[in-house]
């Protein structure tokens, strides 16, 4: 199990094989890139680093607020310690370490900060001061500070890329099959459990409604999903609502949890949402008996749904 922590704290005792990089979503692509890296560092007895920065580049630079990304931090850190990496490493992204030159940047970070022996690195990959060095750049660094440079072929990276957008499209367009089988892993969402309205307890389908706190999170499209959670150490699935609850006048989107065969209060608590399956899009239904009819109906499906799945 790796450790999660912000650069400024690794102490370099070993030297290291590094990769760098946003890896949002932690996807198939990126995995076969991180086993590389783990495997080459139990090889030649280095420590395993992603280095990733966050936040994300362009939230600084360009103030872009309409940047969604698949994981939060915090995701991506779960995942990526439970693939068996030693160390995922945070770098706090400011203007002022954007303007740190290429080779300021390998000799604070890479070598004195990380004592870097081995550097895995994409094709395409631009750092420094207005991304203006590359790799070629890098393998003159690496001799001018005695360390190896390997390129990630132009195949896995485009792979890594395309894998990266279909997904983020999977998403918005409500194909969670799609985006769960290029992940490798259930999509997730991540957040507080908050009072709500009451609307579902007063129709029998109590919810839990989920507060991500992330705006940056991407969230799928609305409608109506299978999920599961592990709450109090079991697994429990319900049926989940992403959208504006229309058939009682609701505005704002809500994101809804009803739990099969569950009781516990769990006000306050952090869930994480496994979302399996899509169910139907959300609409606005003539009566609040029609909804009721449709909700059965949909945890029918869902229990159908989990029924095969845990038969897997």
């Amino acid at each position: 199990m790796g450790k999660v922590i912000k650069i400024e704290k690794y102490n370099a005792v070993k030297p290291s094989i590094i990769t760098i990089g946003t890896f949002d979503g932690v996807h198939v692509g990126h995995q076969k890139i991180i086993k590389r890296l783990i495997s080459l560092g139990e090889k030649e007895g280095l420590t395993s680093i992603i280095l990733t920065f966050f936040p994300h580049p362009r939230m600084v630079l360009q103030k872009d607020n309409t940047i969604k990304l698949i994981n939060t931090i915090e995701e991506r850190s779960t995942i990526l310690k439970q693939l068996g990496l030693n160390y995922l490493l945070i770098k706090e992204f400011t203007e002022a370490f954007s303007r740190l030159s290429a080779e300021e940047f390998v000799k604070q970070v890479l070598v004195e900060q990380l004592n870097a022996k081995k550097v895995i690195i994409g094709y395409d990959h631009r750092f420094g001061r207005n991304r203006n060095a590359d790799i070629k750049d890098l393998m003159k660094f690496g001799e001018m500070f005695d360390f190896e440079v390997e390129e990630i072929s132009a195949q896995d990276i485009d792979e890594v890329a395309v894998s990266s957008t279909k997904i983020r499209k999977a998403l918005y367009d409500g194909d969670i099959r799609r985006a769960n089988r290029y992940l490798g892993y259930p999509f997730m969402l991540k957040g507080k459990v908050i009072k709500g309205k009451g609307i579902g307890k007063q129709i029998t389908y109590p919810t839990a409604n989920i507060k991500i706190a992330e705006d940056y999170k991407l969230i799928p499209k609305q409608g109506a999903y299978v999920v599961s959670s592990t709450i109090n150490g079991k697994t429990v699935f319900g049926m989940m609502n992403i959208g504006v609850n229309p058939t009682v006048n609701g505005e704002k989107e809500s994101i809804e949890v009803n739990f099969f065969n569950f009781e516990t209060s769990i006000y306050g608590e952090t869930l994480k949402i496994d979302i399996l399956e899509r169910i139907r899009d959300e609409q606005k239904f003539e009566s609040v008996d029609v909804l009721k009819q449709q909700l059965k109906k949909d945890r029918e499906f869902s229990l159908r749904f989990i029924d095969s799945y845990n038969a897997q």
